[in-house]
């Protein structure tokens, strides 16, 4: 089995220090350790028997004795509400919040704040996002609270050189790593926002539930504990976030593991602070000193004037349709929506509904569907206000099936170049849904970027910052290149489908440029092949656009994989159900007016309902 460095480094660090280290976590309960093991585990940690047997999980059922993660219970319906996120304990607030009374905003601003708690590792008050969301009286709007570059940010502020590949590669991952991967986030400008202007509730109502639940503690996942132990050595190293992340036992540092709680008071203070004093204290006051010095200990150009300065915008969502359905979706910075719309309106040139599921003649066309609008997303995307985007051309139906006649069915093409939209220009990351029976639909993704983000932790106030400034590319002359207050490249997708004006489905997903085949995938799943939400999730996947290489789960039959190289696929496999695939959290609004949560076993998602 191929380890990473991060094991290796926390394998001797463990080994190294063996002889004069307390024992290392105790082990999950599932392992029925002795009682007096259990209380010397304890007496190790500061727990008491009581805290060791607390489980911020209830009664749900996330992973077995062996750790790993149970694929089936994901599932909800209600007829009132239901909340998908990638966190039981996040939806378990924000359904109760909605059965206090409010409304799908109030519930996602909460399940929002709440991710930041139990998924600091892919979510938080240092990162951002963006919310499509429609009202119950047909109001659509996109609420784009995506990272901006710090002012002094320019195209050189990172040291890079040119690979044997002829690929830009910066030196030390400072685009990934310490200050100067950071972006000013918006996470708690856009929540606030949403729940101000759409919301029903107060701050004190939303988030006093996540400031309890913070002093009380999450319980560790197999998906958190492998992320901290993956990232072992560079939590380490910025040592902040070593002592955020990290338990201590007899002065040295361990990763948690699976089922142990992890506390978070430091998170529940920003929060308190959040709550008497609003966005001002992130973004002018105590928090946001903090956060600049943090970020510029570790090489970063912040000034508060960066934080100061930030801005939630409001922008109409993208619109399309797909084969009748009308499809509702993240406009620029993000290329989600566009590019996804490009998708379909390729697929729309074939007749899918008559394919079989994850047949290898579906499977070829979505392949050429993607290597064909990811190319053009390649060339043709950046953030709108530096650089002028052919938006219109890439979501055209006529250059939809100019590209569609490219498709050869017969054969895989190797080297798909970017066509010319502009001549039809007149006309690991989290996602949630939050949807209710009068028709207040909320999709948002939000994301710190790569897992724990830039590795800097704001000591104090409980958060890692991001490194979305990595969304950007190295070069001076592209649409996506740095400039002071500019907005990376996206490929978040929170998406709402309507069938004849009328609610259909919310969703979206974690997942880097996957994002963007992912939604596509689900929505054909939705609307070919008229699945149930869950059904629509648990199917097998496929990834990839360069040249004529995919990735496929291995859960798709071997003679459909066969089939698919014997037109020219280079077929990667995945696992059966891999996390490089995303974690879809959604919701389908069905007939009879019952709302039907689906999320995605390849994570830790999980939809509830009333």
């Amino acid at each position: 089995m191929k380890m990473t460095k991060s094991i290796i480094a926390f394998m001797l660090v463990v080994l190294l220090l063996a002889g004069c280290a307390a024992p290392a976590a105790q082990a999950p309960a599932a392992q029925e350790p002795s009682g007096e093991t259990v209380a010397l585990a304890n007496e190790s940690t500061g727990e008491s028997d009581s805290e060791s047997a607390y489980t911020s999980l209830d009664d749900f059922v996330l992973f077995d004795a062996d750790g790993v993660l149970t694929k089936t219970g994901r599932d909800a319906k209600g007829t009132t509400g239901v909340v998908s996120s990638g966190k039981y304990e996040a939806s378990k607030i924000g359904k109760e919040i909605m059965e206090k009374g409010g409304n799908a905003v109030d519930a996602a601003v909460a399940v929002g704040f709440a991710l930041g708690l139990a998924e600091p590792n892919s979510s938080g008050l240092g990162g951002g996002g963006f919310m499509t969301l429609r009202t119950e009286d047909g109001e659509t709007l996109f609420i784009d609270f995506r990272e901006r570059a710090p002012m002094a940010a320019t195209p050189d502020m990172w040291q890079s050189y040119t690979d044997a590949e002829g690929k830009s590669v910066v030196i030390g991952e400072q685009n990934k790593l310490g200050g100067k991967s950071v972006g000013v986030p918006g996470n708690v400008a856009g929540l606030l926002y949403a729940l101000e202007h759409y919301g029903t509730m107060s701050k004190e109502e939303i988030l006093t539930p996540i400031i309890e639940l913070a002093k009380k503690g999450v319980t560790v996942t197999p998906t958190l504990s492998s992320d901290m132990k993956n990232n072992y050595d560079k939590l380490l190293l910025y040592s902040e976030s070593g002592e955020l992340f990290l338990k201590e036992i007899d002065g040295i540092k361990y990763p948690y593991e699976i089922g142990e709680n992890f506390k978070n008071p430091e998170y529940a203070k920003a929060l308190e602070l959040i709550m008497a004093q609003g966005a001002d204290v992130f973004y002018k006051g105590e928090i946001a000193e903090a956060v600049v010095a943090s970020v510029n200990k570790y090489g970063g150009v912040f000034t508060m004037d960066d934080m100061a300065n930030y801005q939630v915008e409001v922008t109409e969502p993208v619109k399309g349709t797909y084969r009748g359905y009308e499809i509702i979706s993240s406009p620029t910075p993000s290329s989600g929506g566009t590019i996804v719309l490009e998708i379909l309106n390729i697929l729309e040139n074939f007749d899918l509904p008559s394919m079989a599921d994850n047949s290898a003649e579906e499977l070829h066309l979505f392949s050429e569907a993607f290597k064909l609008a990811y190319a053009d997303r390649g060339a043709y995307m950046g953030d709108p206000k530096f650089v002028e985007v052919p938006l219109k051309g890439l979501m055209n139906k006529t250059y939809a099936k100019k590209l569609a006649d490219k498709i050869d069915l017969s054969v895989s093409a190797e080297n798909v170049i970017p066509d010319d939209p502009w001549m039809f220009e007149h006309e690991d990351t989290t996602h949630y849904s939050v949807a209710d029976h009068k028709g207040n639909i909320v999709a948002v993704t939000q994301t710190v970027n790569y897992v724990f983000g830039s590795k800097v932790a704001v000591p104090g106030y409980g958060f890692v910052m991001n490194d979305e400034m990595a969304d950007f590319v190295t070069q001076a002359d592209h649409p996506n290149s740095i400039a002071g207050g500019k907005t990376p490249l996206s490929s978040m997708t929170p998406t709402i489908v309507l069938k004849e004006g009328k609610p259909f489905a919310v969703l979206g997903t974690p997942g880097g440029t996957t994002i963007i085949s992912t939604v596509a995938q689900i929505i054909s799943n939705l609307v070919d092949h008229d699945m149930g939400m869950q059904e629509a999730i648990d199917a097998p996947r496929i990834s990839g656009f360069n040249k004529n290489t995919i990735t496929i789960e291995t859960r798709v039959p071997a003679e459909v994989i066969a089939e698919l190289e014997a037109i020219g696929h280079i077929v990667k496999l995945s696992d059966d159900w891999s996390r490089s695939f995303g974690s879809v959290n959604a919701v389908k609004y069905l007939e009879d007016g019952t709302l039907e949560g689906g999320a995605d076993p390849r994570r830790d998602g999980k939809a509830l309902g009333y």
